[in-house]
Formats: structure tokens, sequence, C-alpha cells
């Protein structure tokens, strides 16, 4: 049993992977297909653009699968897309290799996620979920920093290294995940979507689209905002983005400690305004590779703090719906990384490679400000109030094609 969600999250690491990687190779990729770093930064815009986008759509349209085909299928795209960007021969065949890996994650992360939850008791499905999704928080911690040494010469050496990955990820599930129990009823996209009737469900999913915004607009070019520290050095990139790495893992478990004491708000509200402050202060902290290395611990504890917080406080919106909320922050969050694509690159034009993280902290002073308004009233209804609109009966089944 722990040896097939190892392997469903050996998946979700190479995606994670994948998704993020892509920060520390850009200045390779730009130079190598003669585009700006700022447009090689699109590379990831259209990746988790295509992911918002599909995420929610495949697992209605794949509803009806066995999982374990659907996974394979999944993965299958995924190894593909990634061997094609090895082998891209400019930039625009990258973007299109781009959005059919977005294909294979969006199609594979979910199912993922509900399979974990079909191999365990109930009672155990919450740490089933969290083994499976780990593979995303590790790949910030291991996978980014390896993916952007083995490229520090050549970019195409680290979507090799991903191609790898969904491989393995690949034939471990082909031998290892049978007789998985048959798909629940589908779930409609209009159901889906539902919740963002509720103006509480809207206003914590714009949070997260703020807070991934602010945050990604600063990851997504991290070449460009520790330049004066690295002096272009791969080696000492590397270096950041694994310090980076490890207190990601430190502030996700930080905050998910601190959500179960003190609940999401108080998490929300901290980590947002940390968070702010340094990033206001990048532009003389990434001057020197010892105030870098602060920075990179600083941020991304203060970052993946708010990042439980966020599906925490969704899903105490109401709990019984708590799959189809998890899938909305699931697409809300991805939108934002798509968005800082673009802000971060028209960021660096207008404001030039040192003042942009600026911007990074208006965005997340804006978050700030969006979950203090929400949340005031939070307590406001009691819980004999009546259940949503679209609250379901059968939670159970939706969670086997949440997103």
């Amino acid at each position: 049993m722990r040896l097939r969600l190892i392997l469903l999250a050996l998946g979700t690491f190479a995606v994670g992977t994948d998704g993020m990687v892509i920060a520390g190779i850009l200045g390779l990729v730009g130079h190598d297909l003669g585009v700006s770093v700022a447009a090689a930064g699109q590379m990831i815009t259209v990746f988790a653009l295509s992911y918002a986008v599909l995420a929610p759509v495949l697992a209605t349209v794949t509803a009806k699968w066995p999982r374990r085909r659907t996974l394979l299928i999944a993965l299958t795209v995924f190894t593909l897309a990634n061997a094609l960007s090895a082998l891209a021969p400019t930039f625009g065949t990258l973007l299109l290799t781009r959005v059919l890996a977005a294909v294979g994650a969006a199609l594979y992360t979910p199912t993922a996620s509900a399979v974990a939850t079909s191999l365990v008791p109930p009672e155990r499905r919450g740490r089933a979920i969290a083994t499976v999704m780990g593979g995303m928080t590790v790949a910030t911690a291991l996978g980014v920093p390896l993916g952007t040494w083995i490229g520090r010469s050549d970019w195409r050496l680290t979507m090799w290294l991903v191609t790898v990955l969904g491989a393995a990820a690949f034939a471990g599930l082909a031998l290892m995940l049978r007789d998985l129990p048959a798909p629940a009823p589908a779930v409609s996209l209009r159901t889906r979507l539902a919740p963002l009737t509720d103006r509480r469900v809207l206003g914590a999913a714009t949070t997260t689209f703020l807070v991934f915004l602010a945050y990604q607009t600063v990851f997504i070019y991290y070449t460009v905002t520790s330049a004066p520290a690295t002096g272009g050095d791969q080696s000492r990139l590397t270096l950041l983005l694994f310090v980076s790495g490890i207190f990601s893992i430190v502030g996700s478990n930080a905050g998910g400690r601190i959500v179960d004491r003190w609940g999401p708000r108080v998490v929300l509200l901290t980590a947002g305004t940390l968070s702010a402050a340094v990033t206001l202060a990048l532009p003389w902290l990434m001057q020197s590779m010892t105030t870098a290395v602060i920075a990179s611990a600083l941020n991304p504890i203060a970052g993946w703090s708010a990042a439980v917080a966020l599906p925490a406080r969704l899903v105490s919106l109401d709990p019984p719906s708590a799959p189809l909320l998890l899938s909305l922050n699931s697409t809300a969050l991805y939108l934002g990384i798509a968005a800082a694509g673009g802000t971060g690159s028209a960021a660096i034009a207008i404001l030039g490679d040192r003042w942009f993280p600026l911007v990074s902290t208006a965005l997340m002073l804006a978050a700030v400000g969006m979950a203090y308004v929400t949340t005031r009233e939070r307590q406001a209804r009691t819980v004999s109030a009546p259940p949503p609109a679209y609250a379901m009966k059968s939670p159970q089944a939706v969670g086997d094609t949440a997103s």
C-alpha cells in the first residue's frame, strides 16, 4: 500500500519539478533560443494557464475512465511532452510542448489524489493525499535545484531529467497499481463551478489567486532577482533555489500546525504581511549572497505557510463540499501562476531588474487586504444554517473526481 502511494507521489514529484524548475533555466533557454528572459518566462505562463483551464474539464471528461488507464495515459502524454520540449528547435515549438505537458499534468494530479483515497480506509485519506501531494513539496526542495544544476550548461538536460522521472513513475504504476475500485459517478463541470456563487468562496478563491500571483511574480524570475548576488553563476543560483526549497517544506509544515492551532485567518494575515515585507526588501537583500540566502529562506516560509492556510480556509466554509472547494482552489492557484509570468515580465520592463519585486509587494498586500475583509465575518454563519446549494449528498463520490 505504502509503495503504491510513493509511486503516485513520484508522479506528482515529476509534475511539480516540471512546473517549477523552469525558473532556474530561463536565462539558458533565452540565450539558446534567442529570446529575452521575460519572454522565456511565458513557458511557465502557458503551462500554468493550460493546467488551470484543463484540470476541471479533463476531470469531467475522463470521470468514467478506469483510473489506472487514466494515470498511465496522463504520464504517457506528460513524458512525451517533456521529451519533445528537450528536442524543441524553436521557442514557439517549445511553448506548444509546454501546453501538451500541462495536459498530462492536469489529468494526472487530480486522478492520483482520487486513487490515493481509494487505497486506504476513510480515516487515513487525508494522510494518503498528503503523501501523494508531498511530491510537489519535495519537488521544490530537491527537483528544482537538481534540475537547475543538471541544466547549468544545457537546459535541455533538465527537460530530459523530467522525462526520466515521468517514465519511472509510469513504469512503477504500470507494474504495481492494479485492481483499483471503479470510478464513482461523474460530477458535471457546472457542479464543480457552482460554489463560486457563494461570495465567501469567491473571496477565498480570489485570495488564493492573489497570493500565488504575488509569490510567483518573483519566483518565476528568480534568475533576474538574484543576479546581483549570483553574478549569473548557475551554481550560486542552484544554492539559493535549494535553500528556498528546504524552507518551503519548513513553511508548509509550520503553516499546517499553526492553522490547526489558531486557524487560517491568523496564518494568512501574518504570513502574507511577512512575505510583503521580504519582497519590499528584495532590491537590497539580493545585493550579496549572504542576504540573498536569508531572503531565500524567509519568503518561502511565509509563502508556503499561506499556501497551506488557503485550502484550509476554503474547506472550513463547507466541509461536506471539500473536494469541490479544493478543486476551485487548485484552479485559482494555477491561474495565479499563469498570470505571474506576464505580470513579472511587464514589471521588469517597466521597473527594471532590481525594482520589479515591488509589484509583488503590492499584490501580496492586496491579498492580505482581501483575506482581512473576507474573513472578518466568518463567524456570522452558524452550524445550523442551511447548507449551500452546491453541497453534495455524497461528498465521497465527489472526492474521487476532484482536481
